[in-house]
Parts: C-alpha cells; sequence; structure tokens
C-alpha cells in the first residue's frame, strides 16, 4: 500500500486535493468532529482537564476556541487527548484498506504529531496567499486569533515543501488539480 500524505498551510486546500485523488482518504479533521460529537470518553477527558471550559456533550466547539484564546497551553492539552484516539482511528483506517493500491492521509498535523512514515510519499498543497485568506474567512466559526494559534504549532511551511516529493499548485479549481493529480499517480504507479 502507498500511503500519500498531503500538507500545506492552513486553508490551503489540502482536504480539496486529498478528495481529487480517487482512492481512500483519512480525514483527521473530520474523525476530530466525530469524536467530539459521538465519543463521551473524549468530553470526560477533556471535561477532566479543561473543567473550565468543556462543559457539555456533544462537545461544543465554541467551548474549544474559548479554552485555546483565553490559554494556548490549552490547545496541547487537547491535542495530547484527541490525539490519541484520531492515530487508533488512523490504525483501523489503515487496516480496513490495507488491500487498497493507495491511501490519502489528509493530517494537517502529519509531522507535528509525528504520524509521518519515512515510506510516506508527500505531496505539499501550494496556494497563494490571498486564496487561502478568502477561504479561511468563509468557514464556519472563522476566529483569526485561533487560525494564527494553529499556524504557530505547525512546522515551518518550508520545511514541509523540501521534505515533500510533489508540489501541487491549487487555484481551487478541479481540472488543473485534476492534471497535477494525474502526473503524481502516473510516477508512483
Amino acid at each position: 500500500m502507498i500511503r500519500i500524505g498531503i500538507v500545506g498551510a492552513i486553508g490551503s486546500g489540502k482536504t480539496f486535493v486529498a478528495n481529487n485523488f480517487g482512492y481512500p482518504v483519512f480525514n483527521a479533521d473530520h474523525e476530530v468532529s466525530k469524536l467530539y460529537q459521538k465519543d463521551k470518553k473524549i468530553f470526560t477527558k477533556l471535561n477532566k482537564t479543561l473543567p473550565k471550559y468543556i462543559l457539555t456533550f456533544p462537545v461544543n466547539k465554541n467551548e474549544i476556541i474559548k479554552a485555546i484564546l483565553e490559554n494556548k497551553n490549552n490547545l496541547k492539552k487537547i491535542i495530547n487527548i484527541v490525539h490519541k484516539e484520531v492515530r487508533k482511528k488512523l490504525k483501523i483506517f489503515l487496516k480496513k484498506n490495507k488491500n487498497k493500491k493507495i491511501v490519502i492521509l489528509d493530517i494537517p498535523l502529519l509531522f507535528e504529531n509525528k504520524i509521518y512514515n519515512k515510506k510516506d510519499i508527500l505531496v505539499f498543497v501550494e496556494s497563494k496567499k490571498k486564496d487561502i485568506d478568502r477561504k479561511i474567512k468563509k468557514r464556519f466559526n472563522y476566529n483569526n486569533k485561533i487560525i494564527n494559534i494553529f499556524r504557530e504549532i505547525q512546522f515551518d511551511l518550508n520545511y514541509k515543501k523540501k521534505k515533500s516529493q510533489y508540489i501541487i499548485k491549487n487555484t481551487f479549481t478541479k481540472n488543473p488539480v485534476k492534471k497535477e493529480i494525474k502526473k503524481i499517480l502516473n510516477e508512483i504507479s
């Protein structure tokens, strides 16, 4: 099985690119949302660690945002709790798709949480800053302070770009992205 990790800046269109490969995608952000909505154990751990902030189940993202805005260290606490479960979900995904030729890993903190495997093929998604800013501002719960806190914990983009075997220039239109993906798939297949 070939693992393709999609990396890039927040809002660069990693999920858009990942979904256009046509292979099973592990989307860590989607898994985190499911954990917040359905996993009572995650709520209990978060509530125990951050009792002043995490009060309701399903976990309310506004409570998460408030906890992070009031103290940046709360983000690390949240990540420590949530990413253990995300890793378990990744293992299940990989086991379920073990007979697939390729799987796509859409994990924003692939490097930072040491999920990256040396054999992984990395694709860096490069987008213009104005396009990224426009996309991010359209997101539900957009908060510039939160975006900047998340940017602070991510590795330098130049590092991610250097580590990547491929770069896709994302203009947020399907056809150019599909062409670049096709080139990559032809090379690795």
